[in-house]
C-alpha cells in the first residue's frame, strides 16, 4: 500500500526536498517538476503532490493525502481534525503583533483596529488579553494597512523583521513561534500505520 503526500508549495517546499533528500527518498522528480504538480517516488511507494498551505490541511482532512507537510501558522489558523505527529524545525518564523511607534495597542482605551490574514490567530490572542478588537482581513501587504490608517495594529507572521523594519512598523508581542510540520489523516493512521511509522521515522533520523 502506498502512501499519499501534500507538500505545501513555495517557501516551505525547497526545505522539505532537502529534508526527502537526506533521508534517501526519491525527489528527482520534485526538483525537476516544470508545471507538474503530482509526482512519483516508485522506490518508495510514495505519491507527492504540490498545493497550497491551507489546501494541504483540506486534502489530509478529506484523506486524499495520508499525511501533509504545513506551517505551523496555517495549522493554528484552521479548525482541522488531524493529526499533528512531528516538527520539522525548518521553515521558522514567529507569530507577531505589530504597528506605528506611536500605537501602543496595549495602552489604548476603547475599541482597536486589527489587520491580519490570520483571523482566528488575532481573535483568540487579543480575546486572552480581554481586549475589546475589530478584525479587519487583509490578503496582501499586510505592513500598509497601519501606514494607511486603516488599523491601528497587524497580526502577521514575521521570519526577519525586515519588511516592517523598512515600514517603519514594530513588533509589540511574539504571540508564538512557527515551524514546518508533519500532520496525518487519523484513519489513513491507523489503515497505513506501517507505512507512515517507516516514513515518519525515516524523516525524524534526519532532523
Amino acid at each position: 500500500m502506498g502512501i499519499n503526500i501534500a507538500l505545501t508549495k513555495g517557501r516551505l517546499e525547497k526545505e522539505i526536498i532537502k529534508i526527502l533528500d537526506k533521508a534517501n527518498f526519491d525527489t528527482h522528480q520534485l526538483k525537476d517538476k516544470g508545471r507538474k504538480l503530482v509526482f512519483k517516488d516508485e522506490k518508495g511507494n510514495i505519491n507527492y503532490f504540490l498545493v497550497k498551505a491551507a489546501d494541504s490541511i483540506t486534502y489530509v482532512e478529506h484523506g486524499v493525502a495520508d499525511i501533509g507537510v504545513v506551517g505551523k501558522d496555517t495549522i493554528l489558523e484552521s479548525d482541522n481534525n488531524c493529526y499533528e505527529i512531528l516538527d520539522l524545525g525548518v521553515g521558522k518564523c514567529n507569530f507577531i503583533v505589530a504597528s506605528l511607534p506611536n500605537e501602543n495597542l496595549f495602552k489604548k482605551i476603547g475599541h482597536i483596529k486589527i489587520g491580519t490574514k490570520y483571523p482566528k490567530v488575532a481573535k483568540e490572542y487579543f480575546k486572552k488579553k480581554e481586549m475589546d478588537i475589530e478584525i479587519i482581513k487583509i490578503e496582501g501587504s499586510v505592513e500598509l494597512a497601519p501606514i494607511l490608517g486603516l488599523c491601528d495594529g497587524i497580526v502577521d507572521i514575521m521570519e526577519t523583521g525586515i519588511t516592517l523594519k523598512e515600514n517603519g512598523l514594530i513588533v509589540l508581542d511574539t504571540i508564538c513561534e512557527i515551524s514546518a510540520r508533519i500532520i496525518v489523516n487519523k484513519a489513513s493512521f491507523k489503515l497505513k500505520q506501517e507505512e507512515i511509522k517507516t516514513f515518519i521515522n525515516r524523516i525524524k533520523k534526519v532532523i
